[in-house]
């Protein structure tokens, strides 16, 4: 977990840095060299089957798969063998995840009711940026207890497995029955490969690639293949248990994911231009919806519905730990980048709707400050160890 926790937050810090890039390019006179590198045509074909699309979304629907197969990893291997698989540890997370995923959804649906093209975004706010938030505690170091930052990690676990299922329930295209056939084969292939211990890696990844292009054609969402995939990896192998091919892919793709396919996401969709911002660009239901579900709405529903849980007795508070650093560690969860960037471009921009209005701003908006008062209140309410 310790590993874990130190690649998480120098990733965040990464993130960080790659955000602003793209911001001061964006802004810059490199500004059109940017925006024709981000829409550059990029053309696979074999024969009859081609994919044609612009390089942001071989980003946002590839290189994210990428991502997604190491969270499906992680996931498998939390619930067989890690935090989630001790029901002592989820319980106040399962509870704080839900009210951090409905509070937030619902801010945005009372900013956005009565527009249907507006009201396709509701979900922006609901996610949590694990790679973020944990930046932000590594700047506190052994001020905040490590019971907290498995409660982050948790949350942020589960809350990923929520945003799984809203992507793959509510952010699909028109159904295409022939792809999906053959994405239900690959399925199918994977279930017995793991069911007769197949232990090798680039076999499962062959099928997951054809599985990946199967539902890219079929209108489900391409990323979901990365966590299919990742479901089928087997976590120990039946002849020799000591050795787990799930762990030792996540540790090989840990480092590619948290320190290139992210911060290159965050690269290519934080490119805001900060001159076309105006007064209705700012209290644009959209981006009030999201500033306001993200600040207000995470920290009302993950320490909200914690608050009550404990009072009612459903769930405990560790020992090491305090209210107020669970209220600050609540406002973190409103740092959402990554993954509401990444439902952001589903809702608006592979629609075309984002012509009308930008929801990065209100992610930004929200995430800045979500991360700056969260920090605040947890320097402010978590002493230093007498070490120091």
């Amino acid at each position: 977990m310790n590993d874990f926790l130190k690649k998480e937050s120098a990733s965040g810090i990464i993130l960080m840095l790659a955000a602003v890039l793209a911001m001061i390019v964006a802004n810059s006179p490199l500004s059109p060299i940017y925006d024709q590198l981000i829409e550059m045509p990029v053309v696979v074909q074999f024969g009859a089957l081609a994919i044609n699309k612009p390089l942001l979304l071989w980003i946002n629907d590839g290189l994210m798969a990428v991502f997604f197969f190491l969270v499906g990893l992680e996931l498998k291997r939390e619930v067989m063998e890690g935090e989630l698989s001790k029901p002592e540890n989820v319980v106040l997370p399962i509870i704080g995840a839900v009210g951090g995923m409905l509070i937030p959804a619902l801010i945005y649906v009372y900013f956005t009711w009565g527009n249907a093209t507006a009201l396709s975004g509701w979900a922006i706010p609901a996610a949590t940026d694990i790679a973020f938030a944990l930046g932000i505690l590594a700047l506190l170091g052994s001020r905040v207890p490590t019971s907290l930052k498995v409660f982050l990690v948790t949350l942020a676990i589960i809350d990923d497995i929520g945003a799984i299922m809203i992507i793959a329930l509510f952010y699909t295209n028109n159904i295409s029955s022939s792809p999906l056939v053959v994405a239900v084969i690959c399925l199918a292939i994977l279930f017995w490969m793991n069911r007769k211990n197949v232990q090798q890696v680039p076999s499962y990844i062959l099928v997951g690639l054809v599985l990946w292009v199967a539902m890219l054609k079929s209108g489900v969402h391409a990323t979901l293949a990365g966590v299919l995939l990742a479901f089928f990896i087997p976590m120990r192998d039946k002849n020799d248990p000591a050795a787990s091919p799930v762990k030792s892919l996540e540790h090989s793709l840990h480092p590619a994911v948290s320190f290139a396919i992210l911060p290159i996401f965050a690269f290519a969709n934080s490119g805001i231009d900060l001159f076309s911002i105006n007064a209705s660009a700012l209290t644009h239901p959209v981006t009030m919806g999201i500033f306001l579900g993200l600040f207000v709405g995470k920290q009302l529903g993950v320490f909200g519905f914690c608050w009550i849980a404990i009072k009612l007795g459903f769930a405990k508070i560790p020992s090491d730990q305090n209210m107020m650093q669970l209220y600050g560690c609540s406002i973190l969860c409103g740092v959402g980048f990554t993954m509401s960037l990444f439902i952001g471009s589903l809702a608006f921009e592979e629609t075309g709707t984002n012509l009308i209005f930008d929801e990065r701003l209100g992610i930004l908006m929200g995430s800045i400050l979500s991360a700056i008062v969260g920090y605040m209140i947890l320097r402010r309410f978590s002493k230093a160890p007498i070490s120091d």
